[in-house]
């Protein structure tokens, strides 16, 4: 009785602590007009996308404090409820999905979060986030005033909303939740549903305002947000974005460094001056808060990317690579001007400002409070650099640049002067090291064996269904039917073809039991039609076909409406000139979901069962195929070098690593060596990788791998590929260089497990040329490459000042000297035997 009384008190006390805690370490987080406040203190938000399911666990902490180094305070993430919720009912928290391990590695790392709920995403993720389940429910219509789906949705987002509040995650309760977000991009298809969807937004409005998290709320793309909730901006520049109330801070949620790939397109890029401008002219303009998208894109594992046709990479040219490197420039530049913005908070949240249209697209805005001002000097012309005479001294602002002053008076930041390293990135495998296979066919592909459908049937229906009637528990679905022919019917006795219309991506024929044929669709196209010549028995024939997708619709208005799958199915003939069509589509239809390999889990390094050893099968649809690798030493991501497959997926010790398809070649036209930042961006503006796969690399993080063992390795080969060519691979820096500004320092870094082993070229005074051809000008110091040798050579990274007192005089009538360098990266003999980090 005593002992019980005592664990009560205990308890008690326990629970008063924790709340004194709580109140101690809780802010009041708020906004006004100027700026997102906390505890009463406006503030320059500097936030970065990182979506968790794009990594895993063990990333998390480094890819964090990449951010908090490169000058974040604020990680965003989206929430993804079909991770989330991959069945009804059913929850999942666990691995890269654990959110709230995620959200603490934030809190862990002093910085804050926002957490955009949703819970639709876009993304270029599967379905936009929703669970396919979703779409199955009978009478639900996504995102409108439906109450089926707003029964459900409020399901999903009130048990997030409990989850964070139960771990004290919200700012106000002492986390490090400071903003939350209902609903995405919904005003950019808001006017399709009419009435219904105004009601809608208000419907969600409500909903996140009854949940009183204490932190607000936010709807991007949504000029109609009712009040309380803060509309905010997404695109490449958001500088001329005004909220909807002059009591709303000036958001930007979205600020896209780069943009997504897909299957058949080349690589897209940003540059980094193109996208310090545009964060550059928001904050002159009045912005306060804005977000990388993305900061960390990171990798589609499994079947997780959407569009359709989007690639296993969402590298998304962001400032930390999808392997979680440093991307160099792009990583640097925006750090130097991040800790610029900071050095003004006070004077851009408080102080009074002044603009000044000097015409020519050039303009000047100044910050002043308590005594202090800040200018920033814009030039948005995208050829002419522009001279101003600002309070009797000249300025010249580079064309499609942004000068910051922080004292009005000398410049320490242009956008279009990138004074960080570029480095190059490299693949390195062991050419040596040739893999053993195995091989299997995949089973069952005829589907029918005397009269009945083999395998587990998913349902029977007389007609044709949408794919997504499997819940998205595969890419595949069979649609298996048969049928009789008999004399005297219109198509007997002549020269047949079937024919098959699909919005499925691919299809696959095949008749009692043969393979007859493929086809698929090219990005953006995702409905087509492929006829084949069949030969049919006088009675019973079987029909098996196999319809696959690469991932569902994500964007626009009813895209969960978006039909995949076939849709029409006709025996055709020739008579006479004429065509006769025999239309079996509402034929008794049997449906399976998923191959057999895959629901035998051929994939599991446990299975062993009938993989042959001789007569490997290449280049030939349908077959799996098995090898074991060691884990390579060292700290270096690890990745698939996949190129000679057609199209599948990879397994990694049961590790689904994604979808891949290098057969899918980008074409052979768009492509530049070279790009000009200035002038508004676009997807297709800078863009390499020309007639190359797509996609070539495949990300193999540390926590798939065992570390020092055998790793088992299996691949679905579907269009026919050559295993043969596969190769294990690492990513490190083999050269670095750059061409920093007089004034400035530049720092120079290889990998954590690599030094500067040579300086190729090093050049103070007005060197010419580009990164890998830098050549010296008319005029420079005889010193520097003699300094930088001795400031960097054997060091795993340096630091140089850029002035005549560090390098030399050079005696060069310029504004400004440059210093260009070109050095190699190798790898040192300790880090060579260093085991991973990670062991399973």
């Amino acid at each position: 009785m005593i002992m019980g009384k005592m664990r009560r008190i205990t308890a008690l006390l326990l629970l008063c602590f924790s709340l004194i805690n709580i109140a101690i370490e809780a802010v009041n987080v708020s906004y006004d007009g100027r700026a997102i406040t906390i505890d009463g203190k406006r503030k320059v938000l500097l936030s970065g996308s990182i979506h968790y399911p794009r990594s895993t666990a063990e990333m998390w902490p480094s890819l964090i404090q990449k951010a908090k180094e490169g000058g974040l305070n604020v990680i965003e993430t989206y929430v993804f409820w079909d991770g989330h919720e991959p069945q009804q009912g059913q929850y999942n928290f666990n691995g890269n999905y654990d959110l709230v391990r995620f959200i603490k590695t934030i809190q862990n790392e002093g910085l804050y979060a926002m957490l955009r709920i949703g819970p639709y995403v876009c993304a270029e993720w599967n379905y936009g986030g929703f669970p396919v389940w979703l779409h199955n429910i009978p009478n639900i219509e996504f995102r409108t005033n439906n109450p089926v789906y707003q029964a459900e949705m409020k399901k999903f987002v009130t048990y997030i909303v409990d989850l964070m509040k139960r771990e004290n995650l919200f700012a106000s309760q002492g986390g490090p939740i400071i903003l939350a977000q209902i609903e995405n991009e919904y005003g950019n298809i808001m006017d399709k549903y009419g009435e219904n969807g105004k009601k809608y937004v208000k419907w969600c409005a409500n909903l996140a305002e009854s949940y009183h998290i204490g932190v607000p709320w936010v709807m991007c793309q949504q000029n109609d947000a009712p009040d309380p909730m803060i509309n905010a901006c997404n695109g490449w520049y958001c500088d001329q974005f005004r909220p909807n109330s002059q009591n709303k801070p000036k958001m930007w949620t979205e600020n896209w460094t780069g943009w997504f790939k897909n299957w058949g397109g080349p690589l897209p890029h940003r540059t980094a001056e193109d996208v310090a401008f545009a964060v550059a002219r928001f904050y002159q303009l009045g912005g306060t808060f804005q977000n990388y998208y993305m900061y960390h894109g990171g990798t589609n594992f499994g079947r997780t990317a959407g569009g359709p046709y989007m690639t296993t990479s969402y590298d998304y040219d962001a400032p930390l690579d999808e392997y979680g490197n440093l991307n160099q420039p792009k990583w640097g530049h925006l750090k130097r001007l991040h800790e610029v913005l900071k050095s003004i908070e006070t004077v851009l949240t408080m102080g009074s400002s002044r603009h000044v249209d000097y015409g020519n697209q050039m303009t000047a805005t100044v910050y002043s409070y308590a005594g202090q001002s800040a200018c920033f000097f814009g030039n948005a012309n995208p050829k002419d650099d522009i001279t101003i005479n600002f309070e009797n001294i000249q300025y010249t602002v580079p064309a499609w640049s942004v000068s910051i002053l922080p004292d009005c008076n000398k410049e320490i930041y242009n956008t279009a002067k990138v004074n960080a390293q570029t480095s190059i990135m490299v693949y390195k495998n062991d050419e040596s090291k040739r893999m053993n296979w195995q091989w299997m066919p995949e089973k069952n592909l005829d589907q029918v064996e005397n009269g009945r459908v083999l395998g587990d049937v998913l349902m029977t229906a007389p007609k044709l269904l949408d794919q997504k009637v499997a819940n998205d528990t595969s890419d595949y679905l069979w649609y298996i039917t048969s049928f009789n022919l008999k004399k005297g019917d219109p198509i007997y006795g002549h020269d047949l073809k079937l024919r098959v219309k699909t919005k499925g991506h691919i299809l696959h024929i095949f008749v009692n039991g043969e393979y007859i044929s493929s086809d698929y669709a090219d990005y953006g196209q995702y409905s087509f039609t492929i006829e084949a010549s069949i030969k049919l028995n006088p009675d019973k024939n079987d029909i098996a076909l196999l319809s696959g997708t690469v991932g569902l619709a994500n964007y626009g208005a009813y895209f969960d409406k978006v039909q995949v799958g076939i849709y029409g199915v006709e025996l055709v003939s020739q008579r006479d000139g004429t065509e006769v069509t025999k239309d079996i589509s509402h034929n008794v239809w049997h449906y399976k979901a998923g191959l057999h390999g895959e629901n035998v889990k051929t994939y599991s390094p446990n299975f062993n069962k009938g993989w042959f050893t001789d007569g490997l099968q290449a280049d030939k649809p349908f077959m799996w195929y098995k090898s074991i690798f060691r884990t390579p030493i060292g700290t270096d991501p690890v990745v698939l070098d996949l190129k000679g497959l057609g199209k599948g997926q990879a397994w990694v010790n049961g590790n689904n690593i994604g979808r891949y398809w290098p057969s899918y070649l980008a074409g052979e036209k768009g492509c530049s060596s070279t790009c000009d930042y200035r002038g508004s961006y676009r997807p297709d503006k800078c863009t390499t990788n020309c007639g190359n796969p797509t996609q070539r690399w495949y990300h193999v993080p540390d926590t798939f791998l065992f570390d020092g063992q055998d790793n088992t390795l299996v691949l679905f080969e579907e269009q026919g590929g050559n295993p043969f060519e596969v190769k294990v691979a690492t990513v490190d820096i083999s050269r670095v260089c750059a061409k920093a500004y007089e004034g400035h320092s530049l720092d120079l870094a290889c990998n954590e497990n690599q030094v500067i082993s040579e300086i190729k070229f090093a050049n103070f005074g007005v060197p010419e040329g580009e990164c890998g051809s830098y050549r010296k000008g008319h005029c420079q110091s005889s010193d520097a490459l003699t300094v930088v040798k001795r400031l960097c050579l054997g060091k795993q990274k340096c630091s140089i000042h850029v002035d005549e007192k560090v390098l030399g005089p050079t005696e060069c009538r310029v504004p400004q000297n440059k210093l260009a360098i070109d050095a190699v990266c190798d790898t040192t003999v300790s880090s060579e035997n260093r085991r991973r980090k990670y062991k399973m």
